[in-house]
Parts: C-alpha cells; structure tokens; sequence
C-alpha cells in the first residue's frame, strides 16, 4: 500500500473518530498560550493545567512575569519537570517580549523561534493554535505514530514534519496535529498497540503480526 493511500485513510478514521477536537492545553490568551506550550516540555498536558489553573487568574501578561522575577516564577511551576530552567526562559521570554514586541506574542516562526526556550515545535503550536496559521507541530509522540503508520521513514520530527506536510493538504494540519495526538493517547499508545493492533495500524497494513519498533527521533 502507498504511502498517499494510507495517509488518506488516517485521515478518514481520525475525522470519523474526533469529528470536533479541543486545545489540551488551558490558556487565557496567546500569551499564556505560548507559557503552557512552554511548560508541555517532559510534561503531560494534564500537569500543566494543574499548575497553571492557579497562575492565570493573577498572572497572564509579560509583565506580570518579569515583575515576578525568577524565583517566584520557579515557585508557581515547581510542580513541573525541568521548572528551574522553564522559569529561566519564561522571564527573559516575558522580557523581551515587553521590551521589543510592546508585550505582544509575535505572529511569525522567525521572531517566535529567537524568543527564549522557544523552539520550532512549541513555534509551530503557537502559530496553529493561537493564530490559525496552517502548521503541523511533530513531536517524539507524532513521530512515533507517523512511522508506525507507515507515513514517514524520518529519522527526526523535522524530516517526519516534512513528509506529514506533503501527503496531507494544508487545510487539515491544524486539527489532524491534534487529532493524532488523541489517537495515540487512547488507541495507539507506545507501549501498547506496538503497530499491530489498533484500528488504523490494522487498516493500513491488515497483514501485519509482528509488533514493529519505530526508531527515536
């Protein structure tokens, strides 16, 4: 089977699956938006809204943060894995962003990406989820599933990125980004369907019995 054949049929069980989806990630604006992402690193998204149901009430603007400072930052995420340098980052991050960007979330991958602790992946959910710009975040999970799919040979989420773009149109990126995140959550999980069990492992290659292993990115 080709590639374009089984991506077609993802897309059919994943539209069929979650017809309409929701943003994991709690947020009070784009801003926070671009703080939770931040704070996803190493973490669940579960976590994160934990933490940060008790933060955006009060704080949900740059200067907030930078009026923190860092120590107090650490102790409203230290809950969260790695808060030490997240606290680092979301400082200089709420910084510059008061002091070049007039405390506005910049609205594209180049400014985003020299924002510090911002890197293409969290880059590229901001850029989807908070201003509807056609992106396909790829992180370790995606490009887990990507390969068991038999959507990508990447060695990395760059290169799975970049294949996932070229066999979906533009127009469904943003919601299939979050669609296969579910999917793996529920019914393809890593240490469970191991590439022979679940609904679309089976549809898209019906002859498998082996479980496969996909390489890390």
């Amino acid at each position: 089977m080709e590639k374009i054949k089984r991506a077609k049929i993802v897309l059919r069980i994943l539209n069929k699956t979650y017809p309409r989806i929701k943003v994991p990630l709690k947020n009070r604006n784009i801003f926070t938006l671009l703080i939770s992402v931040l704070l996803s690193a190493q973490c669940t998204d579960v976590n994160v809204n934990n933490v940060t149901r008790y933060i955006y009430p009060k704080y949900y603007r740059p200067i907030h943060f930078v009026k923190l400072g860092r120590k107090k930052i650490e102790k409203l995420i230290k809950k969260i894995g790695i808060f030490r340098i997240k606290a680092k980052s979301i400082y200089y991050l709420s910084k510059t962003l008061k002091e070049k960007y007039k405390s506005k979330v910049p609205k594209t991958f180049e400014q985003l990406e020299e924002l510090p602790g911002v890197g293409h992946k969290t880059a590229s959910v901001v850029m989807s989820q908070g201003f509807g710009y056609p992106a396909f975040p790829v992180d370790t999970h995606i490009h887990r599933l990507a390969q068991r799919w038999g959507l990508t040979n990447g060695k990395n989420v760059l290169q799975t990125e970049e294949d996932l773009k070229s066999l979906f149109p533009k127009k469904y990126w943003n919601k299939l980004h979050l669609q296969i995140i579910y999917y793996g959550r529920e019914f393809c999980k890593a240490r469970d369907c191991y590439g022979i069990s679940c609904k679309i492992c089976t549809s898209c290659y019906p002859n498998r019995k082996k479980a496969i292993k996909t390489k890390k990115a």
